[in-house]
């Protein structure tokens, strides 16, 4: 990744789709810190908790449960603010939604039963 990597808000939520459905959620996150940090204010916690949700899948393909469970809630919670239709792409609810299910079932089942497919979560629709 770039070190000042600059996409349009509709660009970026593509290119970290993209990179979360190759298995590769860390450059994901990359992604989407630039997003967060190039955001109006308004906007920082939605970009800020999609890329929270890109590190908790991160640590869940690195196999820390503890690190994927907190940062999948974390990045959950700062989307709830959030609705609607959006023209850059985003599924919020989906996303929302998707993270806090995965972060229930590393809880209960435990990582290891969880099946690399699904550390592929949907953020755009």
């Amino acid at each position: 990744m770039p070190d000042q990597l600059n996409l349009a808000p509709a660009d970026a939520v593509v290119m970290a789709q993209d990179l979360i459905d190759a298995g590769r959620p860390f450059h994901a996150h990359e992604v989407l810190e630039a997003a967060w940090k190039s955001a109006a204010e308004a906007e920082r916690d939605l970009w800020q908790g999609l890329a929270q949700i890109a590190v908790g899948l991160t640590h869940a393909r690195r196999g820390n449960s503890r690190g994927a469970v907190t940062l999948l809630r974390r990045g959950a919670a700062a989307l709830h603010g959030y609705t609607g239709d959006r023209s850059d792409g985003i599924d919020v609810a989906a996303a929302r939604a998707a993270a806090g299910a995965l972060a229930s079932k590393i809880e209960q089942a435990g990582l290891a039963s969880i099946p690399e497919s699904e550390l592929r979560l949907r953020i755009s629709s």
